[in-house]
This record gives structure tokens, sequence and C-alpha cells, in this order.
């Protein structure tokens, strides 16, 4: 294994996955979900700078080809389990989140009984417009965890009638109450929308990638 940079970047990336887990069992809300928020991005990011200094420099490597999808699965995957956790079981969030999870596992299953053959799965380009997806929609739904924890503790101790005069206008919002709801509204459906266009390309993806290697599972079938 060579250490570059693009490959530094790419393990980082690895040990992020479940450092966004990690920052739900010693944090409180909405702490939490800020340092979960900001260790997805900034992990998202070296996705996208990894790759591009790797081919800019002439450092791509076996060691990075392998492990970088492997860190790609790894924080969707942690990151989908943490929203679905604190989102309560939500169907809207569970339902596209269990689409993504079995196809990944799905894929790389197919892949290891390919063996190597597995090379006829490469990664297309509407796979890497189904990763982006995943990872804008996953630090959208953190930041709606954010906001509507925020819109928590301002309003605490505060009856519906007092919330309801802030929003008329009737009171000053000092404390940015109505900017903490809309925020936490329009992330958290927004979020929800793009969770479903990624279960959608994940789908996609899946097929192409079973339609792919139908041929020589139907071969390995003939010859058993």
């Amino acid at each position: 294994m060579t250490w570059t940079i693009p490959n530094i970047l790419t393990v980082m990336r690895l040990f992020a996955a479940p450092g966004v887990a990690v920052m739900f069992l010693y944090f409180t809300r909405p702490w939490a979900d800020w340092f979960a928020l900001c260790l997805f991005t900034v992990a998202a990011i070296t996705d996208f700078v990894d790759g591009y200094l790797a081919r800019a420099w002439a450092q791509e490597t076996k060691f990075g080809a392998m492990l970088d999808p492997i860190a790609d699965k790894a924080m969707v995957v942690i990151a989908l389990l943490v929203i679905t956790g604190f989102s309560g079981m939500n169907p809207w969030i569970l339902l596209p989140a269990t689409i993504i999870i079995f196809r990944e596992v799905f894929v790389s299953g197919l892949r290891e009984f390919l063996g190597a053959k597995a090379g006829l799965l490469k990664v297309t380009k509407l796979a890497k417009w189904k990763t982006t997806m995943q990872m804008v929609a996953i630090a959208v739904l953190f930041a709606s965890g954010v906001f509507e924890h925020y819109f928590v503790m301002h309003t605490y101790g505060m009856n519906d009638d007092i919330v309801q005069q802030i929003f008329d206008g009737e009171i000053a919002d000092d404390l940015h109450i109505q900017r903490s709801y809309y925020g936490a509204y329009f992330s958290w459906y927004g979020g929800v929308v793009l969770l479903w266009g990624a279960a959608v390309l994940t789908l996609l993806t899946g097929w192409d990638y079973f339609a792919k290697a139908r041929p020589f599972l139907k071969e390995d079938e003939d010859g058993a």
C-alpha cells in the first residue's frame, strides 16, 4: 500500500463513517447533530477530492480503487442507520434506507460471487450520481435534526398561544424560532425527497449491474 494523499483521504473517510454514529453516543443533541453533519459533510467532500487528486497527480492505486467504494458504502449505510434511529423509524425514511442498504449488500455479494469477473461491474456515471444524491440527502437530513432541536429548545416552556403569537408577529422573534421551524420543515421534506430520488437511482444502478452479470451467472449454472 502506498500512502499517497488520495489514499490517506480515503482512509480518513473510512474511519469517519463510524464516527458519525459515535457522535450520538457521546454528545447530546443538537451538538451531536452538528458534529455528525460537519463530519459527514467533510468526509463526503473528500470523496470528490481524493478521486480528483489521484487522477490529476497520476496516483491511482489498486488499494485506493478497492477502498474508495468501501468507504462510500460505510458512510452511507452507517449514516442511514443513525437517521432511521432518530427519525423514530419513520416509514418515509425507513423504506428508501432499506432499498439503499439492500442494493449495496446485493451488489457487494454479486461482486464477490463473480470474483475475477467482477471487473465488468465498473462504476457508471449514474452510480456516481446515485452516491452524490445519497450523500446530499443524508447531509440535509442531519441539518433537519439541528433545526428541529433548536426549535424545541427555544420553544420549551412556551404554550401554543405564545408560539402562534410569535409566528403572527405579535411577539418579537428574538430566538429565531420561525427560522428554526422553517429550516426543520424544508430540510426534512427536502431530505426525504432527495433520499427517495437516491433510492430510485439505487434501484436502477443495481438492476444495471445485475443485467451485466446475468450472462456470467448463466454460464456458471450451465457449467455446474
